[in-house]
């Protein structure tokens, strides 16, 4: 099926589903269908794009920058070879999209919204950030813990031609290059209802991608610099799970409602002090300061788990086929086939 077809043959799925929904769903399908159309429509080729006079020598380079990253993906990476990536889209905005997650006060359970093809996601995606916040400010209102993430960029799943967007550019090339692996990781590899897994894989993808990409730029002060932060990362990350999992327990407790709310709150205040503590050796250090700096509740804990939960059990299962991506890939994929309780008991037991 060509392209344009296949983009038109997506928009259809989505805008029947809509006619079929109720009238609140209607609405964000519509909004979906128009914020996935105005960044395609703003897309163009990013060799055109560097041809034009009127580009800066910034955008250039960092676009060049791109389409290097794009081709080691698939020529080294082994991952999807397609128009990903090679387009480019300046939204005039710093997020793609707004990402809203939620979760009942005294639980880390997240609250889950179903789609076609996508399956069920423990987030709803807005195109603009005042469509996001009225729809948390609705879940606020039933007594839940909301979470608004930004999100610089997403997968269509191989749906559309992702094109890079402006709200990436200010990346560092190991990000941007992470970023690039990362999303074609999902368009390899996605498990319908399972969004610990889909993003636990792509952020194993993600990191040991940059990790080959700087090896093969030859310049090993980089591998190590990218490799500390990224230690780093990882105890920041799992500061954050262990003290999901002591308020998973406060929950799971037979205290009042009043006990588990001071509990709740004495311990993400425990959680801010551990990790200035962490950092405070780790000169430059910035990155998770924003996350910390604002309000943090339960569901802005499941917005983490979703992303790393299970990242290290993937690492090992790499390591396991002695880092052949392709072998790996395979044994993803052999995952990715069984039901929810057997994957996730499989990867927890490489952990």
């Amino acid at each position: 099926m060509p392209r344009g077809s296949q983009r038109c043959f997506g928009l259809m799925i989505i805008a029947v589903t809509a006619m079929v929904s109720g009238c609140t769903t209607v609405g964000y399908y519509a909004q979906s269908v128009h914020g996935q159309w105005d960044i395609l429509v703003r897309s163009r080729p990013i060799e055109d794009v560097i041809r034009q006079p009127e580009t800066t020598e910034a955008l250039k380079s960092k676009l060049k920058q791109v389409l290097t990253m794009r081709r080691f993906a698939s020529d080294v990476l082994s991952l999807p070879d397609n128009s990903s990536y090679t387009r480019y889209a300046d939204l005039g905005r710093n997020y793609a999209v707004w990402n809203v997650f939620a979760a009942p006060e005294f639980s880390l359970t997240p609250e889950k919204w179903c789609f076609p093809i996508i399956g069920c996601v423990v987030y709803r995606g807005y195109f603009k950030h005042e469509d996001a916040q009225r729809f948390a400010s609705r879940l606020e209102q039933q007594g839940k813990d909301v979470f608004i993430g930004g999100v610089p960029a997403y997968s269509t799943l191989g749906w559309f031609t992702d094109p890079m967007l402006n709200t990436v550019l200010h990346y560092s090339d190991e990000d941007l290059a992470g970023l690039v692996f990362h999303e074609l990781a999902h368009q390899l590899v996605y498990v319908k209802d399972d969004s610990v897994f889909n993003e636990s894989f792509a952020t194993a993808v993600e990191q040991e991608g940059v990790r080959r990409w700087i090896q093969a730029a030859g310049d090993a002060s980089r591998i190590d610099a990218y490799r500390q932060r990224k230690n780093r990362d990882r105890e920041v990350i799992a500061l954050i799970l262990e003290y999901k999992e002591r308020l998973s327990r406060a929950y799971a407790s037979t205290n009042s409602a009043s006990w588990m709310r001071t509990r709740k709150h004495a311990l993400v205040d425990e959680l801010r002090m551990q990790f200035q503590e962490l950092v405070a050796p780790w000169e430059g250090y910035d990155r998770f300061a924003h996350w910390f700096a604002e309000p943090i509740n339960n569901a802005k804990l499941v917005a983490v788990v979703a992303y790393h939960d299970l990242a290290p059990a993937f690492e090992a299962l790499l390591t396991n086929h002695a880092g052949d991506l392709e072998k790996f890939f395979a044994a993803v994929r052999e995952l990715a086939a069984l039901t929810k309780d057997e994957r996730t008991a499989r990867l927890k037991a490489l952990l």
